[in-house]
């Protein structure tokens, strides 16, 4: 009997020492599980922080890229319309040339040929520049009124043509890159056939 428990002691020694390597792994497992569950959840934040800065970034390239277009084209529009009040004072000028040489009769032609070629001459050097400049003159004799680009000086019975036919056009109206840079003054019928 003593031998059997000589024998026994062993095996209980034995069993405490794997009872107590179960439980140091046992502990040791749960502590790498709860490590595991740490890091992940440390990934999972990492990930949700990129995302959201990823986000945040692109959002951000967008809004520069759109303003750098809102400015290009802020640019190009001033660069197109900085001559409109200066090319406006021109219209004078044009506005005088045209009236010298609609001016000359034909009894005075021959005495004021050549100041009329160099009227004329004056007059087509301006029309040149206006075209360089995107200027364009808006002709609106005998068409119908369009409120747009014309301002009704007065009204006059003309039972011949149509109403809202422009018969007389006291200043032309002009455009500066298709935009209206000065209406017309015209005079309309009033009676006539629609």
């Amino acid at each position: 009997m003593t031998k059997d428990k000589s024998h026994k002691m062993p095996e209980n020694e034995q069993e405490l020492e794997d009872t107590s390597t179960q439980i140091n792994e046992s502990d040791m497992a749960e502590e790498d599980a709860t490590e595991l569950d740490a890091t992940d959840e440390k990934i999972q934040q990492l990930l949700t922080e990129n995302a959201k800065l990823k986000d945040a970034y692109l959002r951000a390239y967008a809004e520069s890229e759109n303003t750098k277009k809102r400015c290009q084209q802020e640019i190009e529009k001033n660069a197109k319309f900085a001559l409109a009040s200066f090319a406006k004072e021109l219209l004078s000028v044009a506005d005088n040339l045209h009236r010298a040489i609609t001016s000359i009769s034909d009894d005075n032609n021959e005495q004021c040929k050549s100041l009329l070629e160099g009227v004329k001459m004056t007059q087509n050097e301006l029309s040149k520049v206006f075209t360089k400049f995107g200027i364009k003159k808006i002709d609106s004799l005998d068409k119908v009124f369009d409120p747009n680009f014309e301002q009704v000086v007065q009204e006059v019975e003309d039972p011949s043509k149509p109403a809202g036919t422009v018969i007389a056009e006291l200043q032309s109206a002009y455009l500066i890159n298709d935009r209206i840079l000065r209406e017309a003054m015209v005079v309309v019928t009033k009676g006539g056939p629609k």
